[in-house]
């Protein structure tokens, strides 16, 4: 059995986890449109809360090169760092092996996006959230939606446009969706999941529950126009929201200096009186922390916060950026931060896994990834009558005009 899915069925932190959370086998914009902010209402089943994790605070200054930031003060178990270190490799080694079938044998095409770099934020929120918490994110989401306990044989196929996909190989790498995961994509329209990340904390207020939902979305898609009439209306309805921002430094290409006057994007939050914080995302336990605070301030109907979290990826914005914006020093130097490396230095340095119980978790790593590739290639194309399936149609819609 998967340490992942061991450590799923006890309490780790105070956090609970469902054992369907990482058990690894097979298994738009707020226009403000009626149908973007009820859907996800009309979707969610949700099941009752379960305990949740511990209060604490992580707090970050800010700048774009790398820095040193403050030790987190609180004390972690043995199982949050091995469950973190196995959940960043799993996919960190699962992006490279489907950028290696995409570059070197053309068996995934269109677009893609990896999350090599980043996966400490992945990690930091799985353990101050709960199963039953609605993440949404942006087309990078890959790490988010195996962090949430999709199968990596379902997300392995669906990039390769196999029907044995997570979104029968209709969706592609951009929209990856998993309902009973809580996953709500995936989406390819920057800035538009941040509406339907309100609209998914609606839809818990609403039903009276405490789950909270947590929206990711980039750096240039904290320029949106969206963006801000989202905080309005999240902080005037005290919605059970979090708003991270992967601060990656680049919105593609484009540096963050460049696009606004305001370089620090959690001060944005403040035109809204909205909670706000800037954190280090190459720091799982930095991530934990925050978010932590974050949901139970949620929780406890407190409203939104936004989160911008620091991190950098090492691959470019797509499989096809030449990356001509930044030098590769500086890349060598965010990886001499790498949060793989950092867990597992931790994990060494508190004696709490063997070298041989290391190689066991890499081992089974690379064979789930493996895995995932032969189920992917196996699997079949779908066939020409799922064109038309899935779709939604009203055939009484009143404003069509031939």
């Amino acid at each position: 059995m998967s340490f992942l899915l061991k450590f799923s069925q006890k309490f780790g932190d105070g956090v609970h986890f469902s054992p369907k959370l990482l058990a690894i086998k097979p298994s738009i914009g707020l226009k403000i449109s009626f149908i973007h902010f009820i859907f996800p209402i009309l979707t969610l089943s949700l099941p009752p809360p379960l305990p949740a994790g511990p209060d604490k605070i992580g707090r970050a200054s800010a700048g774009l090169k790398p820095q040193i930031f403050y030790t987190v003060a609180s004390k972690f178990s043995k199982e949050t760092y091995l469950y973190w270190y196995e959940l960043m490799l799993l996919i960190r080694q699962f992006e490279l092996a489907a950028e290696e079938k995409y570059k070197m044998e053309g068996k995934i095409r269109g677009f893609f996006h990896a999350y090599v770099g980043q996966e400490a934020i992945a990690a930091g929120v799985m353990t101050a959230t709960r199963q039953e918490d609605p993440f949404v994110t942006a087309y990078r989401d890959h790490g988010l939606a195996l962090a949430k306990g999709m199968s990596p044989e379902g997300c392995m196929a669906e990039l390769y446009g196999k029907a044995t996909g997570v979104a029968k190989g209709k969706g592609g790498s951009m929209h990856f969706f998993g309902k009973k995961e809580y996953f709500f994509g995936g989406h390819g329209i920057v800035g538009a999941q941040i509406g339907t990340g309100a609209g998914l904390a609606f839809a818990e207020k609403y039903k009276g529950t405490d789950n909270v939902s947590v929206t990711f979305f980039g750096d240039g898609a904290a320029r949106q126009g969206i963006l801000h009439e989202v905080f309005n209306m999240a902080m005037t309805w005290k919605l059970p929201a979090i708003f991270i921002c992967e601060n990656n430094n680049y919105a593609m290409g484009t540096s963050v200096t460049r696009t606004s006057n305001v370089h620090d994007i959690f001060k944005l939050a403040d035109a809204y009186e909205m909670p706000a914080d800037s954190v280090d995302g190459m720091s799982a336990e930095a991530v934990h922390e925050a978010v932590s605070r974050a949901v139970k301030r949620a929780r406890e109907g407190g409203g939104p916060t936004l989160l911008e979290i620091k991190t950098y990826r090492y691959k470019g914005h797509s499989i096809s950026d030449p990356q001509k914006y930044r030098t590769k020093e500086e890349v060598e130097e965010y990886k001499q931060r790498d949060p793989i490396q950092m867990v597992l230095n931790t994990i060494t340095k508190n004696k709490y896994a063997t070298k041989d119980e290391i190689a066991a978790i890499d081992k089974r790593v690379n064979e789930t990834v493996a895995n995932a590739v032969k189920f992917a290639e196996e699997s079949p194309f779908p066939t020409e009558d799922e064109v038309l399936k899935d779709i939604v149609m009203t055939p009484d819609y009143p404003f069509i005009v031939d």
